[in-house]
């Protein structure tokens, strides 16, 4: 039980024999150190077949600005046989859409609207000395960004995800099923269980191989969920540094070693330094006046009759992705984007960070028996998306760590060379704003869950007593699981917090719940609407494999 003492001495639960000096063993010089850089990559699941949604653009948006880059740029390293490996999580709602019929069709209209709109804006700024230089990089960016959709990944970026993890490039990890977040659904014990069953089988579809780490939904644990992730073949995840630092016994290497938790479930936990150099809105590289301003963007800068067939059918302005001008500072007067000085700066700040982290490992290495491993984690949206050169500045890291002494690896590759480690219970955490959960849970959101938790305990109900069934039953009990895993997305209580689209995740919050209850009410009354029924299923069609015995206490 977690609820034990426990020793805080060294365990390998692997049973695999410890080099002397835990050395990686991979075809590569010797390492002083050891860096596991972890890109989460996640969005909810928005998909509005029947109609065109606002909502649909954070997928686009993403893929362009993050998806795409990484996969070049980790492409670029294989084929140049960069050492080294990253950790990057796909979740399951966002594989889910990547590889959608409907929603990959509806990207393709809007990668080619926007390649229209190049052409339109190279034509504009001709004679535009700051501005016609910039428009003519969005142009050949997007053509290129085309060929890699539809021609060198076949339309299929989960397939080249997996593809370069077949090459040893990246190392993928899985999520909880729609990111849940758990803490917060311990009074449905059942609704935990699913949300790590569901995140493991649906990756192990979609990937082509079952997951060896999973990243909780907000990094958020509980004392006692490893008993869980141990019994659904999870061999590690990742924390917030608090989780180490009120652990039940001090740990012999903070920060820069992981532990095994009672279950013999490894945990890694994030290096403040490495993310506060790239995460702080003050320090933080993002924020150089050099790099490009996410805010202006000619979507509302505009006439409205020019940007208007790029825009939503809703005629709202949006953001386009042409943006001209640097963050410059403080001021509303911005300077024009210089790409060529915004790659300058990249070249520095990588060096900067690998200078840093060496630094950082020679200060580690004399109080430790083994080489320091810095954990960097972040969610891959900041890179390209949020700090648009961010992709590149991935990769001058990766390009310049090894040949600083310090080796990029992935989690388990760390695990399989370095097996012994320390045994200890970490506490519970987030890494959510206060560290725990009042991000989700406050006056803005605590609402939902007296259903969330009722919806939970009803589903466990209606797999035993109806859970053998097939026909329509089968299919509507299916089908409520999916909505009830859709309604726990921890991302609806985050937009509330922060008061973004707050209309939007108020309505998939009542609809996924109204949609569970009038389906465990027909379940449980032998009359199954079919057409209520197939509306959904063609609606929200995640996790078409799901199976209702996620939610069985064995």
């Amino acid at each position: 039980s977690h609820l034990l003492p426990v020793s805080p001495g060294q365990w390998n639960p692997s049973g695999k024999p410890i080099a002397p000096d835990a050395r990686l063993d991979i075809p590569n010089p010797p390492a002083d150190a050891y860096l596991a850089l972890v890109l989460h990559a996640h969005l909810p699941f928005v998909r509005h077949p029947s109609r065109t949604a606002m909502e649909e653009a954070w997928l686009f948006e993403a893929i362009l600005g993050t998806y795409l880059p990484l996969l070049d740029i980790l492409d670029h390293l294989e084929e140049e046989a960069v050492p080294g490996r990253i950790t990057m999580s796909l979740t399951p709602p966002l594989a889910s859409m990547l590889r959608d019929e409907v929603l990959m069709a509806k990207f393709d209209e809007h990668l080619r609207k926007m390649c229209e709109l190049a052409v339109l804006e190279v034509d504009r700024t001709r004679t535009d000395p700051d501005f016609g230089p910039v428009a003519g990089f969005y142009r050949d960016r997007l053509e290129r960004q085309r060929y890699l959709f539809e021609e060198a990944y076949g339309r299929d970026l989960v397939g080249h995800f997996a593809r370069l993890q077949e090459q040893g490039r990246i190392e993928i990890i899985t999520c909880t099923a729609t990111h849940g977040f758990l803490p917060l659904l311990k009074d449905s014990p059942e609704s935990v269980r699913a949300q790590i069953r569901v995140g493991v089988a649906e990756h192990t579809r979609l990937i082509g191989r079952a997951p060896r780490g999973m990243w909780l939904g907000e990094c958020a644990y509980f004392e006692g969920l490893d008993e869980i992730l141990a019994e659904e073949g999870i061999e590690y995840i990742f924390m917030e540094t608090h989780s180490f630092e009120h652990a039940s016994a001090p740990l012999r290497h903070g920060v820069q070693a992981p532990l095994y938790m009672p279950a013999g479930v490894a945990a890694f936990a994030r290096d403040p330094r490495s993310s506060q150099e790239v995460w702080s809105a003050e320090q933080g590289y993002p924020g150089d006046p050099s790099y490009r301003d996410f805010y202006r963007d000619i979507g509302f800068d505009l006439d409205h009759v020019y940007v208007a067939p790029f825009l939503d059918p809703s005629g709202i302005r949006s953001m386009t992705g042409f943006k001209y001008h640097a963050i410059t500072g403080k001021t509303d007067h911005k300077n024009p984007y210089d790409r060529a000085a915004a790659l300058r700066t990249v070249a520095r700040h990588a060096g900067d960070f690998v200078h840093k982290r060496w630094t950082q490992a020679r200060a580690l290495e004399s109080h430790m028996d083994r080489k320091p491993l810095i954990v960097a984690m972040f969610d891959a949206e900041l890179f390209g998306h949020w700090w648009f050169e961010g992709p590149e500045w991935i990769e001058n890291v990766l390009r310049k760590l090894p040949m600083a002494g310090v080796l990029p690896v992935g989690a388990s590759q760390y695990l399989d060379a370095c097996p012994e480690n320390q045994l200890a219970q970490p506490s519970s955490s987030s890494w959510g704003a206060g560290g725990y959960n009042e991000v989700w849970l406050n006056s803005t959101n605590d609402w939902e869950y007296p259903p969330l938790h009722w919806a939970g305990r009803k589903m466990a109900q209606l797999v035993e007593n109806h859970g053998g069934e097939n026909g329509l039953i089968g299919r509507a009990l299916r089908q409520a699981g999916r909505e009830l895993l859709l309604a726990q997305s921890s991302d609806w209580p985050f937009i509330l917090k922060n008061q973004t689209t707050v209309g939007y995740a108020t309505r998939r919050i009542h609809e996924h719940l109204d949609g569970f209850a009038r389906l465990a009410a027909q379940i449980e009354s032998g009359s199954v609407d079919e057409q209520f029924l197939r509306s959904l299923e063609n609606d929200n069609n995640i996790f078409p494999e799901v199976d209702p015995t996620s939610w069985s206490a064995t």
